[in-house]
This record gives C-alpha cells, sequence and structure tokens, in this order.
C-alpha cells in the first residue's frame, strides 16, 4: 500500500510527496489506516521505524476535515480555536521533533499547532496559546505548569497521543499522566506508542485505551544485528585518553558518547577539548536555547561529537550516526539496546564500542545475556599522548617548590629549614610569670593556657583579671563586672529621639 492508496487529504498527501515518501514503513502502514478511522491504538515500534508519521499524518487528516468530529475542518470556530489534539512526548527534543514533523506535513492544512517545553521561557509558548491552536505537543512538567496558571483548556480534545510511554515511565512521569488522562474528555481517541512493553506500562494501556488496534512491528534486523560490537577494558583513568586515540585515529561521520551523569559528560566534553577533540554537550542541566544549539551544531556535523546522557539524548532523529560509544555502561540493559539504537537505523550499519573498567564487568555480563551475543574485546594499542599540563604562574598556590614559599618571620628569604630536631627552641619567657597572672583565681597554677591582654585593645582582660573581678562580684553581688564607670541608661522615644 502507498500513501496515495491511503486516501490521505490532499494537502497532506502533497507534503508527503514533496518529502519524496512513496510507500510508507510498515509501522505507518499498519497505524494509519486504523487511525484514521477513529480506534484506539496500541503500537509498539522501536525507535527509528517511522513511529512520528505514523501518528502526525492521520491527525493532520482528520482535523483538516477528512474525519473530524467537529466539523470545524481547521477553520476557526467563533473566532478561536481550542485545543483538539494533545501530544505528549517525555523529552524536549522528542517534542520539537514532533512539532517539526507536523510543521513539514501539515503546512498547507492550516493546522496550527505549537509545542511547550521546560527550560525556555513561557511567554512566547503563552502568546502561541493565546492566538489559538488545533495541536498542543507537549511535556508533561510544562504542561502541567501552564495548565494550572489557566493557559491551556483541555475539554475539547479530541484526539490524545501518547508517545514513549516507557520512557514516559523510566522518567517518572507516569503519575503526571495519568492525572493529565483525568482531565481529558470520555469520548477521544487514545493513539499509545511504547518502544517496549513493561508490566507498569500495559497497566496504564489497559487503563486508557478502549478495544485498540493492537500492532506490534518487528523489524527485518533487530538492532543490535546491524550494530558491530566490540568493548574495551580499561582502567577508568584511561577512558578518556583511549576515547580521544579512537575519535582521532577512526573515520567517523557523526559519534554519540553516552556518560552515565551530567557532571560526568560535561567533564569528558571538558577532556576531549584538551585534545583539541570539538564536542558538544547535551543534557538535562543545559538549557532550551543550549540543547538547540548543541543538536543543531551535530546534525549540521560541527563538531561531529555529541557527549550527552541517556535521558538527553532519547528522541534524537539524526541520520549518518556512524559511531555510539558507551563511556559509561549503563545501568539496566534496556538502554543499552536503546543507545546503540542511535546508529544502524534504516537499515544502516553502525559501530557500538563500549568501555568497561573493573567495577563495571557485572553489567558487561548482564547486557551480553539481554543481547544473547558475546560482545568482542579489542586490544588497546598505543594511545596518544596525553594533553600538557597548564604550569602554574610563579609564586601562585599551586606551586609546590620551596624556594617559592613565604618565609616565616624572621626567616630570611631562600634560607633553608633546619630540620625540625635542629631547630633552636623558641623564646617563649618565663612560665612563673604567666601562672602568676592568674593569683586569686586558681591558686593551684595548673592552667595551662594563658589569654594575655590585647595590646590594640588594652580593655581587653587576661584570664587572671576576669578571675579577680568575678571574685569581687561573689563578695559584693552590686559591684560592676568591670573596672570602667557605668553609664545612665538612655531611653528612646517610639519616634526615635531621646
Amino acid at each position: 500500500m502507498t500513501f496515495v492508496e491511503m486516501g490521505l487529504a490532499e494537502p497532506v498527501l502533497r507534503a508527503v510527496t514533496a518529502e519524496g515518501y512513496i510507500n510508507p514503513t510498515p509501522i505507518q502502514a499498519a497505524a494509519i489506516p486504523a487511525a484514521m478511522s477513529g480506534r484506539d491504538l496500541l503500537g509498539c515500534a522501536q525507535t527509528g521505524t517511522g513511529k512520528t508519521a505514523a501518528f502526525a499524518l492521520p491527525i493532520l487528516h482528520r482535523l483538516y476535515g477528512g474525519g473530524a468530529s467537529s466539523g470545524e475542518s481547521g477553520k476557526k470556530s467563533r473566532g478561536f480555536r481550542r485545543i483538539r489534539c494533545l501530544i505528549l512526548s517525555p523529552t524536549r527534543e522528542l517534542a520539537i521533533q514532533i512539532g517539526e514533523s507536523l510543521r513539514v506535513y501539515g503546512a498547507q492544512t492550516g493546522v496550527r499547532h505549537t509545542v511547550i517545553v521546560g527550560g525556555v521561557g513561557q511567554s512566547p509558548q503563552v502568546h502561541a496559546l493565546q492566538k489559538g491552536i488545533d495541536i498542543l505537543v507537549a511535556t508533561p512538567g510544562r504542561l502541567e505548569d501552564l495548565r494550572q496558571q489557566g493557559y491551556i483548556d483541555l475539554r475539547a480534545v479530541e484526539i490524545f497521543v501518547l508517545d514513549e510511554a516507557d520512557r514516559m515511565l523510566d522518567m517518572g512521569f507516569l503519575p503526571s499522566i495519568r492525572k493529565i488522562v483525568k482531565m481529558l474528555p470520555d469520548q477521544k481517541q487514545t493513539l499509545f506508542f511504547s518502544a517496549t512493553m513493561p508490566g507498569e506500562i500495559a497497566e496504564l494501556a489497559d487503563g486508557i485505551l478502549h478495544n485498540p488496534e493492537r500492532i506490534r512491528i518487528a523489524p527485518v534486523k533487530q538492532t543490535t544485528e546491524l550494530v558491530t560490537h566490540s568493548v574495551y577494558h580499561v582502567s577508568r583513568p584511561q577512558k578518556s585518553r583511549l576515547l580521544a586515540t579512537l575519535l582521532k585515529n577512526q573515520p567517523i561521520a557523526r559519534a554519540i558518547v553516552f556518560c552515565r551523569t551530567k557532571h560526568g559528560a560535561d567533564r569528558l566534553a571538558n577532556q576531549l577539548e584538551k585534545y583539541s577533540i570539538t564536542t558538544a554537550a547535551l543534557h538535562g542541566d543545559k538549557s532550551q536555547t543550549a540543547r538547540q544549539k548543541a543538536l543543531a551544531q551535530f546534525k549540521s556535523s560541527s563538531p561531529p561529537v555529541l557527549v550527552a546522557t541517556d535521558v538527553a539524548a532519547r528522541g534524537i532523529d539524526v541520520d549518518s550516526v556512524s559511531h555510539v560509544f558507551n563511556f559509561d555502561l549503563p545501568n539496566e540493559t534496556e538502554t543499552y539496546v536503546h543507545r546503540i539504537g542511535r546508529t544502524g537505523r534504516a537499515g544502516a550499519t553502525g559501530l557500538a564500542i563500549s568501555f568497561c573498567d573493573d567495577g563495571e564487568r557485572g553489567l558487561l555480563k548482564q547486557i551480553e545475556r539481554h543481547i544473547k551475543q558475546t560482545i568482542p574485546v579489542e586490544t588497546i594499542g598505543e594511545l596518544i599522548d596525553p594533553p600538557p599540563r597548564t604550569d602554574p604562574p610563579a609564586g601562585s598556590a599551586d606551586t609546590a617548590e620551596g624556594d617559592q614559599r613565604t618565609p616565616r618571620e624572621g626567616q630570611v628569604a631562600g634560607e633553608s629549614e633546619q630540620p625540625r630536631g635542629q631547630r633552636p627552641p623558641r623564646d617563649r619567657g618565663p612560665r612563673g610569670d604567666q601562672r602568676g597572672q592568674r593569683g586569686d583565681r586558681n591558686n593551684s597554677g595548673n592552667n595551662r593556657f594563658e589569654r594575655r591582654p590585647n595590646e590594640r585593645n588594652p580593655r581587653q582582660a587576661s584570664f587572671g583579671q576576669v578571675g579577680q573581678r568575678q571574685d569581687r562580684r561573689r563578695q559584693d553581688p552590686q559591684a560592676p563586672t568591670d573596672d570602667r564607670p557605668r553609664k545612665e541608661p538612655r531611653y528612646v522615644s517610639s519616634r526615635g529621639r531621646e
């Protein structure tokens, strides 16, 4: 079946043809007719199989007029458009990618859409909502924020799409999803997509879908079969040096390097910069503007290396990724499959290279059991020289030379210190005089510590003087606690005047 035979609305079909698409992918061929008919849909397919178009095309078809229940046909109703389709995405990058697909395929339909995500200012998003839209693409967090502020009304939603449901589970969004579903009308079409189907996702699908069309697409070849796997057993301190060697010596079109943490991604990007390897870092702490810039640069292969965390990289749709490096092995085997899914897409081949230190050998065995193959071990060859260390400036705190230390008081600059056993004793003064100052406070004279009067502040008393005052206080409770004359109290009125 071709796109022409599916009966898509003419403006949608023209946009698809202009993009050069003739035959749909398996997930598109199965999902588009079911979605166009108005049935609920449960689709299970891997990333990179054309899943976005599988729900974007029938949505545009229905809202344009080829089956919209409200009969608005993409035109304004009473001067204002209400949200008729809600698409939820787990990550900002995936939401933006969906919005771009809607822009391309719906350019000639007159159907409006907008994307609301966190990490950027909400003013432009609020402005777009106030103008009226037909399709809202959102991440759960920003959707909830704007809804609580009264900018979003979901009572007119006709189509609800939940994309990457398994990733929603990984990121802890399921409570938010259930809360959002309760705000939607009962009479609606639901399109539910997930790459995997764990128990909690299956339970969620059963709760929100009504007699769905179930579609499970098994690709001709599994992603793991299209990718050549290899692993290096390397100590953690040598990982960055090995990575720099491979990036410099192998022909790489585009490479994604996966780290386990945000801090690790930033640190690795800085280390690669010292090897004169330009990189871009992508993780959740980056602002949305910085993330979009890094992704745009990576798509243009300038730089060709992207250092990312798992959450940030989910939904990245970039062609010609030749290498995936697992700088840190993932804690879950499913994450390994998602990582290497960035390469070997649409039938292409790729390389997945993993670094394994002594503490990650258990994770490696779990991955091998999951993909049902033993990953070949590569031998580490000659590594490139580490980057030169920058010497600290002369006289800085980092300088460790003895002749550059600040001499002690009484020591001649440049004069070497004597060993501790050969140093002359310090002149500490007669200890008997110090004990005598304690006077009446401590007749035993066993207190070793002495607080001498401060030369800069003559009023500060020594321990002996304080003891004398305390003795006078015991004899005469009305006696002042110090030798200074007491002043009369000063009273200040409520107006601040005496």
